[in-house]
């Protein structure tokens, strides 16, 4: 016989279960990551503040040499200074007194300027007068005949600049090898070092290049003609 309250209460059941499953249905793509329906477009990163503008910096370069390289300090005898010197040489005469490594610039009035300089070694030391045939602003240097047969690593031919043993300034004496020029190595300057020609430091023959015309007396004193230290300087 057909229960109608059996019917009834199997029909809630029912809709229940329905209802149930829909609502787990709906709630599970809910938690699922989103279908990207055009994985090949990437997203676009996030949009960040623009950074301002840097000044221009212009780059550095590292600069040529000055033409003074003279960083050595100079013991104080050896500095260019005007001191007392007696001579009956007229003013602007090159006096060279090779065994106290000293150059004077007569001045007149018994005065001249002396400059500290370096010169020949033990056999290479020569004497004599001579007068200024040449000068020369950064001078090539040509080594001669004679020096090469001695030291035969040395360059034929070397074009003048800072790193050049003439130095900035060259005045050749008469027809000789010889020539009283700067360094590119003034702690020599006091000795006794060189094959025969007369060194100064950049400054000091810049400065007597500046005063010495060609035809100047160069007068070489002889190792044997030690000569005491002429008096103080006058300033």
């Amino acid at each position: 016989m057909f229960n109608l309250d059996t019917f009834k209460a199997y029909s809630r059941a029912v809709a229940f279960g329905a209802v149930a499953i829909s609502a787990i249905a709906f709630a599970g793509p809910a938690k699922a990551a989103p279908v990207q329906l055009f994985p090949f477009f990437q997203p676009l990163p996030p949009m960040t503040a623009p950074q301002p503008i840097q000044p221009y910096q212009a780059p550095t370069y590292q600069t040529a040499p000055s033409e003074d390289q003279d960083t050595v300090e100079m013991p104080a005898r050896f500095r260019r200074q005007t001191v007392s010197y007696a001579t009956r040489e007229a003013p602007g005469t090159i006096i060279i007194d090779t065994p106290n490594t000293y150059l004077y610039y007569v001045l007149g009035n018994g005065q001249a300027l002396r400059y500290g300089i370096g010169v020949g070694r033990d056999g290479f030391t020569w004497s004599g007068i001579q007068s200024v045939s040449k000068k020369a602003e950064w001078p090539d240097w040509t080594p001669p005949p004679e020096m090469i047969a001695r030291q035969p690593y040395l360059p034929r031919h070397m074009a003048g600049g800072p790193g050049n043993p003439l130095g900035a300034r060259a005045m050749y004496l008469g027809g000789t090898i010889y020539r009283i020029h700067g360094t590119n190595a003034p702690e020599t300057i006091g000795k006794h070092v060189s094959s025969g020609c007369i060194r100064m430091t950049n400054d000091d023959v810049t400065d007597l290049y500046s005063r010495v015309n060609v035809g100047t007396k160069v007068i070489v004193l002889p190792m044997s003609e030690r000569r005491a230290d002429l008096g103080a300087a006058t300033r």
